[in-house]
């Protein structure tokens, strides 16, 4: 007889009845494997594991083979296991690591779909989970998204458990401590935060915790679920939440006070508070000498005003504000632009759309024909364009360099969202001129002001201002002097290295 409790219902002390229970559940499917035996000649137990998640070879070695030898027993032994035979086999006759008692039906097919064995036992509404979970992941490789000339060449993997341990392996303390959230109604995907509890703000993972409790999905296949689910503002152009394949990335953000938050099933691990500066800079930073670091960073945050504003400048200028040209700049571009047959607004919009297809189909097409397309978008687009007199030479060399400064910006989420705002800068830019570009880039300041990532302002160190804080923002000052911690975020243990 089967009961139902209010965590759900649970197994049957019938071991046949559970067992048709559990096949009618899965609706009959050829990998659920179920090995019945008969222990010490009296109980009737069962083995069951899906074929494919359960390591078979550990199964074997360590399960069977234990269960085995139970026909063996000495005398005491065999006393013992006869009162409590599940105890038995937990404590004493099984050599795996990770054994637990499982009494409910959904927490059994959590662990069997997990890549568990369970283990029934005849006359008990009981069992046992047993930790065999063996399934084929990718190895530990070089990041692809992130990569970098001085540093660690390892990435993050799909397996929770492998990005686990490659930020422990970094940090062998104590005090770096690990959360656990099924997500998913359906999928019940593993969430993970790690913190350095020593470091971390009690408020900030407080509402962590709280933001990934509220999530109520049926699946989560990608940290870019948890992303939107957890994100302050969901109405801006603006990443508010970071996310990284390098361990060391997150590492370094651990011990600043930041939470990592991992996901099963995908290698970019989300860390917050992320603030605009983090978006800008990169593990390399730390790894160069700070003066080699800082002109990098001041190479990036002009990169970064080239990408929001040079298509924009550039229809400005040649729309309303000619006089500020030279005069034999101006005659160039007037010689050139006499042929073309569009203003500068639908020039610059249609090489830059194309210029998107042009990275879009980069990205998707398969390598081998990858270069075609560049090839292509090269001769065709830009050179033949002028020639036909469809663009002008100035527009493809703005765009060029609009291009090319976008693959500068570290962050793939903030290279989008330059490239998205720079439609409604040009759109303003032509309607307005440089007053246009002006009131565009005021309301973008204070849209970023009002912008939060877990409570912290997202221009900071900058807006508000800390001055402490700028050891470590638009430059870089060498390790010695930069003792502290960043305040923004960590004021329970701000001294990170002696004043001696």
């Amino acid at each position: 007889m089967q009961l139902v409790s209010d965590s759900g219902k649970l197994l049957d002390a019938d071991l046949h009845n559970n067992i048709r229970s559990i096949r009618e559940a899965l609706g009959g499917s050829p990998d659920l494997i179920v090995r019945e035996m008969v222990l010490a000649d009296q109980w009737g137990v069962a083995l069951l594991f899906m074929n494919g998640l359960a390591d078979r070879t550990m199964i074997q070695t360590s399960v069977l083979k234990s269960l085995t030898n139970l026909g063996a027993l000495k005398p005491e032994q065999e006393s013992s296991f006869r009162e409590a035979p599940l105890a038995y086999l937990k404590e004493k006759a099984l050599t795996v690591g990770d054994i637990g008692y499982v009494d409910g039906i959904d927490a059994l097919f959590t662990h069997l779909l997990s890549g568990d064995a369970i283990l029934l036992l005849d006359g008990y509404a009981e069992g046992l989970r047993i930790g065999v979970t063996g399934r084929e992941d990718r190895t530990v490789g070089e990041p692809t998204s992130q990569p970098s000339i001085r540093g660690p060449m390892d990435a993050f993997t799909e397996n929770i458990q492998t990005n686990i341990s490659l930020i422990r392996r970094r940090i062998k303390d104590p005090q770096l401590w690990l959360e656990i959230h099924p997500i998913g109604t359906i999928t019940k995907t593993s969430v993970a935060i790690m913190y350095q509890k020593n470091i971390v703000s009690g408020q900030i993972l407080q509402e962590v915790r709280t933001r990934l409790d509220a999530i109520d999905i049926d699946s989560i296949l990608e940290s870019g679920y948890i992303e939107e689910f957890i994100q302050d503002k969901t109405s801006t152009p603006f990443p508010t939440v970071y996310n990284s394949e390098r361990p060391d990335t997150i590492v370094a953000g651990i011990l600043e006070g930041k939470v990592a938050i991992i996901i099963d099933g995908t290698p970019f691990v989300l860390l917050v508070p992320a603030l605009f500066v983090h978006f800008l800079q990169t593990p390399e930073d730390y790894y160069q000498r700070s003066d080699i670091s800082t002109l990098i960073r001041m190479i990036r945050f002009m990169s970064f005003l080239i990408v929001l504003l040079a298509p924009s400048f550039y229809i400005a200028i040649t729309t309303f504000h000619q006089e500020m040209l030279p005069t034999n700049l101006l005659l160039n571009l007037a010689a050139q632009r006499e042929g073309v047959p569009f203003p500068a607004f639908i020039e610059a919009l249609m090489m830059e759309i194309v210029y998107e297809i042009l990275r879009e189909a980069g990205i998707r097409m398969p390598r081998t024909v990858g270069q075609a397309v560049s090839i292509v978008g090269t001769l065709v687009i830009g050179q033949s364009a002028v020639e036909a007199g469809i663009i002008s030479a100035a527009m493809v060399i703005i765009v060029s360099i609009t291009a090319i400064s976008s693959y500068v910006i570290p962050a793939n989420t903030m290279s989008i969202s330059v490239r998205m705002i720079r439609f409604v800068l040009m759109g303003l830019a032509a309607s307005f001129g440089l007053f246009g570009i002006l009131v565009g880039v005021i309301i973008l300041v204070l849209h970023l002001n009002t912008l939060r990532s877990f409570g912290v302002p997202y221009l900071s160190p900058l807006a508000p201002f800390n001055l402490d804080a700028q050891k470590d923002s638009l430059f870089r000052l060498p390790w010695p002097a930069m003792r502290n911690r960043p305040k923004m975020y960590n004021r329970k243990n701000p001294v990170r290295q002696s004043r001696k």
